[in-house]
């Protein structure tokens, strides 16, 4: 603990000696920032998709739970009695608030997206449906009340609908989770890749920083500041990239349902500031755990 904790004090300090072990250019310099900036950029798009799933799991859940529905199915002549009795149940029955008819138009209204705006509705034989908002009714209590008074009418809680909506807005948001646990993996594999190869570029280097008594750990120090550097450097880019391309997607709209509320809302902003630091931890640990590694095989 004592050697993490003096290393990271040396990262923030700075040593302009022990960076001359490192080299400042070349191809690991480039794939360290360029890994770091695409896995920041596909971070920030894998945290949105969770944030969005979880945003619609909590409104498709509330909004399908707030309402039922009730459908009276009946021969044409008997469909305005039973109505009457649905009505005057529903009334009188604790926990049930705003009852109302549907008319022809709104059921209309309601088929148009699957059949068109020109349905002919009055030929054809529709069930009447009721709307009511659900403050914590009895829905099996309702239904034996309904079988008895209007055998034509069918109590619709929308549980059937929302348990899989929700199931599956769930299992997105938890994809994405599990993206940004896959993102950080890879951004590990592939800066621990970059410092084996400028480890193994320097050896000679190393072998004469030891003559001299340097001791391995400030020859790792050394790799494991400039890396942890650079990650930070290519996160924080893909991070505003990523915050860019999140902001020019198309804003929350109900009629565009989940495409178009896919971003981040409010202070969700402030969230994806802390994939850079979470890159340059992983950076750390992954070079900090390669340098040792790999000097603890030189001879």
């Amino acid at each position: 603990m004592n050697a993490v904790l003096k290393t990271l004090a040396d990262l923030l300090a700075g040593d302009k000696q022990a960076d001359r072990v490192v080299p400042p250019t070349g191809f690991t310099v480039r794939l360290t920032v360029f890994t770091a900036a695409a896995m920041a950029f596909l971070a920030v798009f894998a945290l949105a998709l969770s944030m969005a799933s979880g945003r619609l799991a909590d409104r498709w859940g509330e909004a399908l739970a707030r309402t039922a529905t009730i459908r009276i199915s009946a021969p044409q002549g008997q469909i305005q009695a039973q109505t009457d009795a649905v009505m005057a149940i529903l009334w009188t029955t604790p926990g049930v608030a705003d009852p109302r008819v549907l008319s022809r138009d709104e059921q209309k209204d309601l088929l148009a997206p699957w059949f068109g705006p020109d349905l002919p509705v009055d030929n054809l034989p529709l069930p009447q449906l009721i709307e009511l908002t659900d403050e914590g009714y009895d829905a099996e209590g309702l239904r034996l009340r309904l079988s008895a008074e209007a055998p034509g009418a069918v109590l619709d809680d929308h549980t059937r609908w929302r348990r899989p909506l929700i199931r599956a807005a769930d299992r997105l948001r938890m994809l994405g989770l599990v993206s940004i646990l896959l993102i950080a993996l890879t951004t590990a594999a592939m800066i621990t890749l970059s410092a084996n190869a400028a480890l193994a570029a320097n050896a000679k280097v190393i072998e004469v920083l030891r003559l001299v008594g340097a001791r391995d750990t400030y020859i790792a120090r050394a790799f494991v500041r400039r890396f942890t550097g650079r990650a930070l450097q290519g996160a924080l880019l893909g991070t505003v990239l990523g915050m860019g391309a999140i902001a020019l997607l198309p804003g929350a709209d109900p009629a565009g349902g989940f495409l178009t509320g896919l971003g981040f809302q409010g202070a969700g902003w402030i969230l994806p500031l802390i994939i850079p630091p979470l890159a340059g931890g992983v950076a750390f640990a992954a070079t900090r755990a390669a340098a040792f590694r790999v000097l603890g095989g030189f001879t």
